[in-house]
């Protein structure tokens, strides 16, 4: 993730925390959290009150790492969509291929497709609650890169991804319990059941437009009417984190690198 410069980001806080909070843009906020790690951000909840909130449950884990750049590191918006188990007990038996194809083409454009991709914008964070739906793959190698290309920055889900070689090799960071990854397609599976509305993933409550935060050590999620002060809390102990680790790479005589650069 990119790092914002200690006094710019107090800056845009001390300029924020004077709009209504209704006003502030998804861009500001991206702006505002740029460079903070899970860790931050949960100091700096508690130093606001809100003690364990956020917090996903630590089986909501990265799906790959870059230890070189934390490319798989990300900050966004939540935009949330539900996935659940179809009651529909259809049987096809047996029919032709074609047949198949058109019942599978038809299931994708009825009851379980993606008519929100038109609704993504650059910095959303797709949130798929879809953790009751079995050994469904409702993300996969295509479908990522499809919200990639309409600006998502990653995708947190409680299961449901398949394609997993591919999403990695395509540095696609996403978020998820892997135990719960799923290999069978949607069709006969899973439906749509909404998008834009609250979720639940690994225990926390997410809204559309809470702010998102992922790294190594897992996800928090920010309410979005507290992310101003929560932020300006959450680089306060980062610098002061910083700082020290600075410190002590050139006691140790340890290259300078940019975890601890205030650019």
């Amino acid at each position: 993730m990119k790092h914002l410069p200690f006094a710019l980001s107090m800056l845009l806080a001390i300029n924020l925390l004077a709009q209504n909070q209704s006003e502030v843009t998804n861009e500001q906020l991206l702006k505002l959290y740029e460079g903070l790690r899970v860790a931050d951000v949960s100091d700096g909840m508690d130093m606001v009150g809100l003690k364990d909130v956020g917090l996903m449950d630590r089986e909501i884990a990265p799906l790959w790492k870059d230890i070189e750049e934390f490319s798989h590191q990300l900050v966004g918006i939540a935009f949330t969509v539900r996935y659940v188990p179809t009651q529909r007990l259809e049987s096809l038996g047996e029919v032709s291929r074609e047949e198949y194809k058109k019942w599978r083409d038809q299931w994708y454009t009825n009851l379980s497709g993606e008519p929100f991709i038109k609704e993504l914008q650059p910095g959303h964070v797709v949130i798929i609650d879809n953790a009751d739906d079995g050994d469904t793959g409702t993300v996969g190698s295509n479908n990522s890169m499809i919200w990639k290309r309409q600006g998502a920055v990653g995708i947190i889900a409680a299961g449901g991804v398949r394609d997993t070689d591919e999403i990695i090799k395509q540095e696609i960071p996403v978020y998820m319990d892997y135990t719960k990854r799923g290999r069978g397609i949607r069709p006969g599976r899973n439906e749509l059941e909404s998008y834009n509305e609250p979720v639940v993933i690994g225990g926390v409550y997410i809204r559309p437009g809470d702010v998102i935060i992922a790294d190594g050590d897992g996800v928090i999620v920010v309410p979005r009417e507290q992310a101003i002060n929560i932020a300006d809390a959450a680089r306060e102990e980062k610098n002061i984190d910083m700082a020290a680790r600075r410190k002590l790479y050139d006691e140790l005589g340890i290259p300078v690198d940019f975890t601890v650069e205030d650019h």
